[in-house]
């Protein structure tokens, strides 16, 4: 409980200097903490345990001053008559400010030593690279699958950008499905109690389907897509198409799913900016937190508190279209398991997804060799993968003060978006790379779980979030998409083919601003959209 009396006594600091705290929504939870987060906080604060780093509830890396200019930097501006100060460098001082081209999202942090930039460029060879099946001449390559949805990060996160849903026969190159069911025992509701687990895979198919293999056995299954085109007409009587999508699988290898078991689809996501978000202190998100909805704004984001992978304490899930995952490295570690079938020290099963049902996975050979260690992705692999993973920069911001982006911008605080689209954070002093320590950045996103209705619900519970709640992706680089990977696919889905066709989507606590955008005229519609094209 100390740490929460000390932050109490730097908030009195900082209303000294003029942040009144009944004024400043970042630290409304102080008023009223979810029970989500406080009793397993509470508990390890009674028990005499030091409070989880992971969900820190003060800003111990700051002194005073530096606390209340944080809390100045990132208070939401109200002079929309001209861009903010350093808001072009929407990734701090690691922004990238070469030409907006096909490989935008493909730069190294601006900000990385020399030395850094070597090793950079060793993860994105390892990132590229086309992982072989076992047994094979080229050691060290081999280990693929043997189930698997591709043989190389960058094919499923192509130009280190977003993917696409599948197209006709295309195939699912940068999207596939999430299998999972809820809990059918005593001891299962006990393990997703204790956050043990997130969830049960299904017992046949594992949590993922893999639609490709090894010689010699076959791919799960094809996932299958059909859309169902529904009609939109907004209050001006503009009409908008909406694609609703609906999952199935044909081709099962062994027999059919468990009745239980839902689908989720997860497209990947651009790969800027995630070592800033990594850098983001925990009590600066959880300051947003408000589950109960004590304010009555009808915006209820929480976290999703989880178990890191490696320590077991219990932290803040970050990355993952759940805000499953507490960090990069083991963002990393579950692709490779779980996309490409290749074993690393934290996830350390050589058969990727195999269940126990699938026997003659089990026993296909793997590419473990004695002298590189346990697994087929050794320590150095990861290294390499997960620093270049941390440093592919946030490119620089375009057009801010063309008079429709200004516009746009005002329209996007009035509507509410901000609510959920968090403009600004500054990250950690101290952080393990100092390229990502106490920079500006701008995601516009406060990485908390929000309910957006039964329109975009999976009905897949995945930890603390529910099968209708999605964590708010950041929006940066949401303008390049189509310069990048020339699509403009939004949503967990891609479903949406335009960014207006994804704020028409948005329902539950979203509901409220999409009906304003939608309400707007065209003129407002079009301005808000340019204010996005510009991250």
């Amino acid at each position: 409980m100390r740490r929460r009396l000390d932050f109490l006594r730097r908030l009195r600091r900082a209303e000294g200097c003029g942040l009144p705290s009944q004024e400043n929504p970042r630290y409304s939870w102080l008023r009223g903490l979810s029970l989500a987060v406080v009793v397993p906080l509470t508990a390890s604060a009674m028990a005499g345990a030091p409070e989880p780093a992971g969900l820190a509830t003060s800003r111990t890396d700051l002194t005073p001053k530096d606390l209340a200019r944080v809390i100045a930097i990132t208070r939401p501006t109200k002079d929309f008559s001209k861009p903010e100060q350093f808001e072009p460098m929407q990734g701090g001082a690691g922004t990238s400010r070469k030409d907006p081209n096909k490989d935008a999202f493909s730069q190294s942090s601006a900000n990385i030593t020399f030395e850094e930039e070597g090793t950079f460029k060793l993860g994105n060879a390892l990132f590229r690279k086309n992982w072989v099946s076992s047994p094979s001449s080229t050691q060290a390559s081999d280990g693929l699958g043997p189930l698997f949805n591709e043989r190389a990060c960058q094919n499923c996160h192509l130009k280190d950008g977003r993917g696409s849903p599948p197209e006709g026969d295309s195939g699912t190159t940068s999207m596939f499905l999430r299998l999972a069911r809820q809990a059918s025992t005593d001891e299962e509701r006990a393990a997703l109690a204790a956050r043990k687990v997130l969830n049960f895979p299904d017992p046949v198919y594992g949590s993922q389907l893999q639609d490709l293999a090894v010689p010699g056995l076959r791919g799960e299954g094809r996932m299958r897509v059909d859309y169902q085109e529904q009609k939109v007409t907004l209050p001006d009587g503009t009409v908008v198409w909406l694609r609703k999508p609906s999952y199935s699988v044909d081709d099962l290898a062994n027999g059919p799913l468990d009745p239980h078991t839902t689908l989720s689809p997860r497209m990947t996501p651009p790969m800027i900016g995630l070592g800033l978000v990594e850098q983001i202190a925990p009590a600066d998100i959880l300051a947003h937190a408000d589950p109960d909805d004590r304010n009555s704004d009808g915006i209820s984001g929480k976290p999703n508190i989880v178990r890191d992978g490696q320590s077991g304490e219990l932290t803040l899930g970050r990355f993952g279209w759940k805000a499953q995952t507490p960090s990069i490295r083991q963002q990393a570690a579950d692709a490779f398991a779980g996309d490409i079938g290749i074993s690393t020290p934290e996830v350390p099963n050589h058969s990727g997804d195999c269940t126990a049902a699938e026997k003659t996975c089990l026993a296909m050979p793997n590419g473990v060799q004695e002298r590189l260690g346990p697994v087929e992705a050794p320590p150095p692999v990861m290294d390499l993968v997960t620093f270049y993973s941390q440093n592919l920069a946030v490119p620089a911001r375009r057009d801010l003060d063309e008079p429709d982006v200004l516009a746009g911008k005002k329209l996007f605080y009035d509507m509410g978006c901000i609510s959920c689209h968090t403009p600004k954070f500054v990250t950690r002093r101290g952080t393990p790379n100092k390229a990502q320590a106490f920079q500006l950045i701008w995601p516009y996103s406060d990485f908390l779980l929000h309910d957006m209705g039964p329109g975009l619900a999976d009905g897949q519970a995945v930890g603390e979030a529910t099968g209708s709640e999605w964590r708010t992706p950041p929006l940066w680089g949401s303008g390049l998409t189509q310069t990048v990977n020339g699509n403009s696919f939004f949503l967990h889905d891609g479903r949406a083919r335009t960014l207006a066709e994804a704020i028409l989507w948005h329902g539950g606590e979203g509901q409220k601003a999409r009906d304003r955008f939608a309400a707007a005229d065209a003129a407002d519609r079009d301005a808000l959209v340019k204010f996005l094209e510009s991250f």
